[in-house]
């Protein structure tokens, strides 16, 4: 997990709601991903990234805490829009059952 208390939060509400959780809040939400969404909020987060081939490429990213605030506000937008059309598609996964 990531050391949110490193991050400036200046006029960042989501940023202090995240830094207020309790580190087992965060490790639950977490946990509660499926596979699928992980794998999708993954790709995403490295395509940002620009990640090469760790077997031929010694990569290193830098950057500062308002990019890297931007970066994680990002990947939770992303997996928040994921979950909600996984819980769409079991919506109509079951409207077709009936």
């Amino acid at each position: 997990m990531f050391n949110l208390g490193e991050l400036n939060s200046s006029n960042n509400l989501l940023l202090d709601y995240l830094k207020n959780q309790s580190p087992e809040t965060l490790a639950t939400v977490a946990q509660s991903v499926s596979p699928e969404a992980q794998q999708i909020i993954t790709q995403n987060i490295q395509n940002l990234l620009g990640i090469l081939p760790p077997q031929h490429f010694n990569v290193s990213i830098t950057t500062d805490r308002e990019n890297l605030a931007g970066l994680i506000g990002s990947a939770m937008m992303t997996g928040y829009f994921i979950r909600q059309m996984e819980t769409r598609m079991q919506l109509d996964r079951s409207l077709d059952t009936l």
